[in-house]
């Protein structure tokens, strides 16, 4: 296959040896899929090695790239298994990787740099400087944020000649990719190793006064649809257009493919977006929407009246009884078709295969819309008022399109020759992984996961004190922190400037950099940062792997990094450290079990945690009408949270911190050198932080029950 598209590149998703064949089939120039256990769809079947090398093959012998997702983060502990697959998917010559976690970027450029990656869009490209930090890496194109608009993609085409990969058809997160932490946050589920439970999928109601929905889906984002944008796209410099969906049927793709097939192809005239349409329409997606592309704060990516389910709306149950529901139907449907029930009061939703039908006591094979009928639900659980959904049919036509001649038995012998480990062996041995010991694991139960009155016996450890005021920085310092660090935005610079009289020496100060910069902030930052800089100021906190762009001669600063970061092993330190940094914060969202095995083979990094603070759970760029700041948000879980507009961003708080500082022995016995009390987003009084402090040194005997987040638990 060539290095580069020659042209526009459609890049389709497959979950299946039957979705691949079809995207094929379809026309897509590139397919990606899942590697096993390292990518961000988790929840679906795994690929085996056989499949990954059937389908390899297929697309290669039909002119057709295969690109594979390998965007999980790494746990330390999986590294061995990841080397193993690398050494075998090397020989297999996928036409690249895509990858989130820069462990990840690590070890294929060091081991393994006949493998060309791809930077996948949780790494939350939203500007030039990621692109070019990207590319001084060695990846050879950047997935951008979702957020993009077409003027900004513009701007940073114009910066950097990387290619540029976007999501033009699919599902929308609402939280920037990379940045989501609510499904890890309650329950242990990351989703930034795959495993989301699609949270924002859910319905919540909001508490106290207030006009607006009183409930609805807040979160829940339209489909993206860019059709009739795809010319303006390309020209907005873009080298491939990606449509989402590894778990969807092999029918969506289908249409999908076709339908951007025919625009690419044909161009966008009456004719072709009403052919392209049709296709569409049988793909049965959600509602959908221009996404970001002509507006950074478009009205249409969120219909809160609506669940946002994909497929045809059937209709509402009106009776359960003995497992049957009773409902009039909205849609045609027959036995054999995909659907979908959606619980109204949980937000979750579970699929079956329609077997029974009857209507008016009588079984059918179908059913029209206006009919109202009964169907089998057995085991699910179904109640009065859950709505029902089709997301694929049982068509004849469709199935013989399933059938494929893709045959994983003929590479059996492949693959057990090419997969012997010897230089598996040699690298892990090198990397000093072959005795690594995995320790046994807590079960994790997040009704079992608080902890509050236990004495603290370890002595101060190491702290670092963040705040966004700097009318708190004189008071901070009186407690005698290792640090104190300082968000930079516009406000707090302005502020900061002018607080004379409460400067600390430039030694104690760590400035830190927000992890969402976009193009027409970049202006500010340079200044700023060029004007502390000049003032003595030599520690700087980093949150996105682009800021390094901001500090060409490392030689002048002391740059540390964050936990948005996300470094959830070893690798990704090592990393850290040839960049220039020598203090890194690991992944906020780390089991106890984890960090030790980090903190082990710590690179010569020091390495922080945090143990206090609000946690963003979402990071939005969305600001719409129907959100209501200040007000708590109640989900049909009894998570409670509130919503903030801070710098451009909308994020989803926590009411209660997450702390650790009642167990802070523990977090020094797990290897980790310093701990970071965050205090943004909180307005605190002198009495609240000398409580904290007490707390800290092992004086306080009661406190508030508080989270521990995944620390005692298993991050999965």
């Amino acid at each position: 296959m060539s290095d580069s598209p020659a042209k526009t590149e459609l890049l389709a998703p497959a979950g299946t040896l039957a979705t691949f064949a079809a995207a094929v089939q379809a026309g897509a120039d590139a397919v990606y899929i899942g590697t096993p256990h390292l990518n961000a769809r988790n929840l679906a079947r795994h690929f085996s090695q056989t499949e990954i090398a059937a389908m390899i093959d297929h697309g290669h012998g039909n002119g057709v790239r295969v690109y594979l997702a390998m965007n999980s983060l790494m746990k330390e502990e999986e590294i061995p298994q990841v080397v193993e697959l690398l050494a075998l998917l090397e020989q297999l010559s996928p036409d690249a990787l895509i990858i989130q976690d820069i462990g990840l970027c690590r070890l294929i450029r060091k081991y393994f740099p006949a493998l060309k990656i791809h930077a996948s869009t949780l790494l939350g490209a939203h500007n030039s400087l990621a692109v070019h930090q990207f590319s001084k890496m060695g990846f050879s194109r950047v997935v951008l944020a979702r957020e993009m608009t077409l003027t900004e993609i513009k701007k940073i085409h114009a910066a950097d000649q990387l290619e540029l990969e976007v999501f033009v058809h699919g599902a929308l997160c609402f939280s920037y990719s990379g940045l989501c932490l609510f499904s890890s946050y309650y329950g242990g589920k990351s989703g930034l190793r795959g495993r989301c439970v699609q949270p924002c999928r859910r319905r919540y109601t909001w508490t106290g006064p207030g006009k607006g929905y009183r409930s609805g889906y807040l979160f829940s984002m339209n489909d993206l649809d860019a059709l009739e944008l795809v010319p303006q796209i390309v020209r907005a410099g873009v080298v491939s257009l990606k449509i989402e969906g590894r778990m969807r049927s092999s029918r969506y793709v289908s249409s999908v493919v076709r339908a951007y097939r025919l625009i690419l192809d044909q161009g966008v005239s009456r004719e072709t977006v009403r052919t392209a349409r049709e296709l569409l329409g049988q793909a049965m997606g959600r509602k959908g929407s221009s996404g970001y592309f002509l507006n950074d704060q478009p009205d249409e990516l969120i219909s809160a009246h609506h669940s946002g389910n994909i497929g045809l709306f059937l209709g509402k149950l009106t009776q359960v009884k003995g497992g049957w529901g009773t409902l009039k139907l909205k849609e045609s449907l027959q036995c054999g078709d995909r659907l979908r029930l959606h619980h109204e009061n949980s937000g979750e939703r579970q699929s079956l295969t329609l077997k029974k039908v009857n209507v008016q006591g009588k079984s059918r094979q179908s059913a029209e819309p206006g009919e109202t009928i009964m169907i089998e639900l057995h085991d699910l659980s179904p109640r009065p008022g859950d709505t029902l959904y089709k997301v694929d049919v049982n068509s004849p036509r469709h199935g013989k399109e399933r059938k494929n001649n893709i045959n994983p038995a003929h590479y059996n012998k492949k693959i057990n020759k090419l997969s012997n480990g010897r230089k598996a062996g040699k690298i892990i041995q090198q990397l000093g992984l072959s005795q690594q010991k995995i320790q046994p694991r807590q079960k994790f139960r997040p009704g079992k996961k608080k902890f509050h009155g236990r004495k603290n016996t370890n002595k101060l450890m190491p702290l670092w004190l963040k705040t966004t005021d700097p009318a708190l920085i004189a008071q901070l310092a009186a407690y005698k922190p290792d640090k104190i660090i300082l968000n930079l935005a516009p406000d707090n610079f302005n502020r900061f400037q002018k607080l004379k009289k409460n400067r600390v020496w430039p030694r104690l100060l760590v400035w830190g950099l927000p992890p969402v910069i976009l193009e027409d902030e970049i202006p500010f930052y340079q200044k700023a940062i060029s004007r502390l800089l000049n003032e003595g100021y030599r520690n700087w906190q980093i949150s996105h792997l682009s800021q390094l762009q901001f500090f060409p001669d490392s030689r002048r600063v002391n740059i540390s990094g964050e936990y948005t970061l996300n470094v959830l092993n070893s690798q990704a330190l090592a990393l850290l450290k040839e960049a220039g940094l020598k203090h890194a914060v690991a992944g906020v969202e780390n089991d106890r079990n984890n960090i030790k095995m980090i903190c082990a083979h710590k690179q010569g990094m020091k390495v922080g945690m945090m143990v206090y603070g609000l946690i963003p759970l979402f990071t939005s760029r969305l600001d719409t009408k129907h959100f209501q700041y200040g007000r708590i948000v109640v989900s049909p879980k009894g998570e409670k949270f509130v919503l903030r507009r801070q710098e451009n961003l909308t994020i989803a708080l926590p009411l209660l911190p997450f702390s650790l500082l009642s167990r802070l022995s523990e977090v020094t016995a797990a290897g980790v050198d310093y701990g970071v009390v965050d205090f943004s987003f909180q307005r605190l009084r002198k009495r609240e932080l000398d409580s904290i402090f007490r707390q800290i040194n092992g004086r306080s005997a009661k406190t508030k029950k508080l989270s521990t987040f995944n620390f005692f638990g298993n991050l999965s």
